[in-house]
């Protein structure tokens, strides 16, 4: 890329309350305490230098910035000082710590982690702690402000020296994805209707309140465990459900709003639903507090929303969401989401790929009957339901049946076995809760693994081929993967990587974010299917980021969410879904469907 490459590190005013551990990036940025203390700054492969707080716009007005990529370890912090509180709009966006999750996933993407991984033997190639000498001092003394510029200094080195390491190996379409992913977060097209807003987080703090108030017990007896199941006990003579604490090992009040036992509780004492309800009231103010979050993360004067998306949260290269908002849990129809809207003039569009886990599993393990039933337009659900109950399901006579094949496929394509299955159907997760006996679960588990035999084959190979890779000293080629050392490659050049990868007492272990974890056919399946499926909606994103009329203004999980025109929107709206059906060129007889809609907010 022409561009000159600036590497930039912001040091900036904190203490115990004006940090990004309290408060959202938004926030702490327009906090009137907000200061920066001086900058970091490299050109190219020049040598970096330190500017002091005084000096620090004019020495970003020298810069042509159409023509500047701009480099920082999270750059999304950074660059929204750089875009917001300075007004500065770079031309490209690269980010050390986004490609360190890329490169390790499920590893530290921290500086200093990063900068051990890629420099094991260099102690000159360490961040330092200096930093911490400086909390809480608006005004840094020259000694303190000596030590900053030294510490930040090393810190471009290290963002440079790390961005030198990585990119020669690191996919463009990675590198363009990662612009995306922080344009987004820096250059916001998403607004909030404020008034909306404000009116559902007013409604939520009444909700909350009556519900309290109509339960007969004051918030604290609510809150508190052990006053709850005092008062419970002594008015009502109910003994409330224990549990083993994972933690202590000693038997505790289960009544998490999840535990079975407390579930139970209540629906063993219907006639009491109304302390029920205060208890979660006063234990859960989730809405209250996320739409509070928004009124405060958007820009006061424009209603801009950043959308703050993690790239490469997940092992398998998925989206997560960070800084407070968790854009990535937007329920449909909730009113959170409907107060997103597009700007003045334009329109909201949303589309998403249907069924795409359950298209590229069964692409992947050449289940051809299944495939010609998807590129048919079937109804996939009601087939497989069909099957189960041996006679023709569809989708308006028959919804509970139908469901029930709908949680198969979407279940067991991944090795789920009759227990948990049958959990999932009582659970009543995305339907109705169902009793299924044990005869049946298994019966339906052994019938989907008969139907679609090559996806039980499918866990098996790719657990081997894994295996194999560990042995042999040459890559091992399967479709459009390759196995090399413990990892699988994919299509985009980017890697499912199991960390130290080992065969321990039967069972393959790998080092995961969580510490030692397990792995086996079926999970490797589910790896490999979500991390193909990714690469297959990060491509549409970025073909439709490419059209001058759109914005990708976010997406979540198979969705992509753009602002775009409100002229012709059909035309648009087509134009869309038409990209999003297009398959790869490494899965080009893949059938992909998807649908969308339109309008002023995000309603979809």
């Amino acid at each position: 890329m022409s561009k000159t490459l600036l590497t930039l590190d912001f040091e900036t005013y904190y203490d115990t309350q004006v940090s990004l551990t309290k408060i959202t990036t938004m926030e702490y940025v327009r906090h009137p305490a907000f200061k920066v203390w001086g900058v970091g700054l490299q050109v190219d492969d020049g040598d970096p230098y330190w500017v002091s707080e005084d000096e620090v716009p004019v020495a970003l007005q020298e810069f042509d910035w159409d023509n500047t990529a701009l480099l920082c370890h999270n750059t999304p912090f950074d660059g929204f000082i750089l875009t917001q509180y300075y007004k500065q709009i770079p031309g490209y966006y690269y980010d050390t710590a986004a490609m360190s999750r890329g490169w390790w996933p499920g590893l530290s993407a921290s500086l200093a982690a990063a900068a051990k991984r890629c420099f094991p033997n260099d102690e000159s190639m360490r961040k330092g702690d200096e930093l911490i000498n400086a909390k809480g001092i608006v005004d840094l003394p020259p000694d303190i402000e000596e030590q900053i510029a030294g510490y930040c200094i090393q810190d471009v080195a290290l963002t440079y020296a790390i961005y030198k390491q990585l990119f020669e190996g690191y996919p463009q379409t990675e590198l363009s994805l990662i612009n995306l992913t922080t344009r987004m977060f820096c250059e916001p097209s998403l607004q909030i209707n404020r008034e909306r807003l404000t009116m559902y987080h007013d409604s939520q703090v009444m909700a909350g309140k009556e519900l309290i108030s109509n339960s007969g017990y004051p918030g604290d007896v609510l809150r508190s465990n052990v006053k709850f199941a005092e008062a419970l006990l002594t008015d009502h003579n109910i003994s409330v459900p224990t549990k083993k604490s994972p933690r202590t090992g000693k038997s505790i009040p289960a009544l998490g709003k999840n535990d079975a036992g407390y579930k139970q509780m209540c629906s063993m004492y219907p006639e009491h639903k109304n302390i029920w309800d205060g208890r979660e009231a006063a234990k859960s103010r989730i809405e209250e507090t996320r739409a509070q979050t928004f009124l405060n993360a958007a820009d006061p004067n424009t209603n801009s929303l950043p959308a703050p998306l993690r790239y490469y949260a997940a092992h398998t290269g998925r989206f997560g969401g960070t800084d407070k908002l968790n854009l990535q849990n937007l329920p449909r129809n909730s009113e959170l989401r409907k107060c997103l809207v597009a700007p003045e003039g334009k329109l909201l569009y949303v589309a998403d790929l249907s069924n795409i886990e359950a298209r590229m599993l069964a692409w992947l393990a050449g289940q051809e009957d299944l495939l010609a039933q998807f590129a048919a337009g079937d109804d996939i659900y009601s087939n497989f339901a069909s099957t189960v109950y041996n006679r023709t399901i569809n989708k308006t006579d028959d919804p509970t049946e139908r469901f029930v094949g709908k949680t198969a496929i979407l279940g067991l394509g991944y090795g789920m076995g009759s227990k948990k299955f049958q959990a999932t159907l009582a659970s009543g997760s995305g339907g109705p809760a169902l009793e299924f006996s044990d005869s049946q679960a298994v019966s339906v588990v052994n019938t989907y693994r008969q139907t679609y035999y090559k996806i039980p084959l499918l866990w098996k190979r790719l657990e081997n081929f894994l295996l194999m890779s560990l042995k042999e000293s040459h890559d091992l080629p399967y479709g459009v993967l390759t196995f090399r050392d413990g990892n699988i490659l994919l299509p985009n050049k980017m890697a499912l990587k199991y960390t130290d990868l080992r065969l321990n007492d039967g069972n393959l272990q790998y080092v995961g974010r969580n510490g030692i974890e397990t792995t086996y056919g079926g999970r490797i399946t589910e790896n490999v299917i979500q991390a193909l499926s990714r690469i297959v909606i990060t491509d549409a994103m970025l073909l439709l980021e490419n059209d001058p009329e759109l914005t990708v203004a976010l997406t979540v999980h198979d969705e992509v969410v753009l602002i775009g025109p409100n002229e012709n929107p059909d035309a648009t709206m087509d134009y869309i879904i038409s990209v999003l059906c297009k398959p790869p060129l490494w899965a080009a007889e893949l059938p992909l469907d998807a649908e969308g809609g339109y309008a002023r907010n995000y309603s979809k």
